[in-house]
């Protein structure tokens, strides 16, 4: 009975275990679909409200128009400084940096839209025109930061996309070399005879045939100059015989 109430108290605790695990996960993946299903939002939201502030620019004249031209070129520059940091964040990730800098100016660049959408709605057109210099100058600011950092990260992009592109031709280089490995054990001879091509080869066979032809040769002349005697093996005898005629004959004295 114990080893029963144990099994079932373990069978519990497990199912009591995956349905918290479950409802865990369940919570998660349902934050995740609403963060992302909010970030979509809030894009669809921010391409309407530019979509607006760009048919503005064209069909109302005067401070208004201007006002919604200097709203529009500040989303525009910083939304296009985010783009390029966040593409090259997964291979630079010192680009966290001006990410962190650039929502900081994100911070004040929306808090100068706000003022500027509340502007639009002042009746008082000759106010509106008092503060549009000082809103462009502000903008301005903002848009020169934001484009300032853009334009660096891009020329790293660039620089490192040069140096990897320059140490791989390098690489390629070697590996060519590599494969030519005859080109460096090749004799001199075999050298300028593969340089001169079919010419080349050519000739070297004509200049070994020349130097086989004159070895019979100097072995024909040679066999000529033998003797008869040593043809016909009475070299030796003979000598000896010569030699005995040479020497005084001591018996007769």
């Amino acid at each position: 009975m114990d080893a029963i109430g144990v099994v079932i108290a373990l069978v519990m605790l497990f199912l009591v275990t995956a349905g918290v695990m479950a409802v865990v996960g369940t919570v998660k993946a349902a934050k995740a679909v609403a963060a992302k299903v909010e970030r979509h939002e809030a894009h669809a939201r921010r391409a309407v409200e530019n979509a607006a502030l760009r048919a503005k620019t064209f069909t109302k004249p005067g401070s208004q128009g201007q006002l919604a031209s200097v709203r529009l070129s500040l989303r525009t520059s910083l939304d296009a400084t985010r783009q390029v940091l966040e593409s090259g964040l997964a291979a630079d990730g010192q680009l966290a940096e001006s990410l962190q800098l650039l929502d900081r100016l994100d911070a004040h660049a929306a808090e100068l839209d706000q003022e500027m959408r509340i502007l639009e709605r002042e009746p008082d057109g000759a106010r509106l025109a008092a503060k549009l210099p000082e809103l462009r100058e502000r903008a301005g600011r903002i848009t020169h930061s934001a484009e300032t950092m853009r334009w660096a990260a891009q020329d790293r992009m660039r620089r490192f996309a040069d140096d990897d592109l320059a140490r791989l031709s390098r690489e390629c280089e070697n590996e060519a070399g590599a494969l030519r490995h005859w080109d460096r054990v090749a004799g001199p001879e075999d050298t300028s005879a593969a340089g001169a091509g079919p010419d080349g080869v050519a000739s070297a066979n004509g200049a070994a045939a020349a130097r086989s032809e004159d070895a019979q040769r100097k072995g024909l002349t040679a066999g000529n100059r033998l003797r008869a005697e040593d043809v016909l093996g009475l070299g030796d005898p003979l000598n000896r015989l010569a030699d005995r005629l040479r020497k005084p004959n001591t018996g007769g004295a």
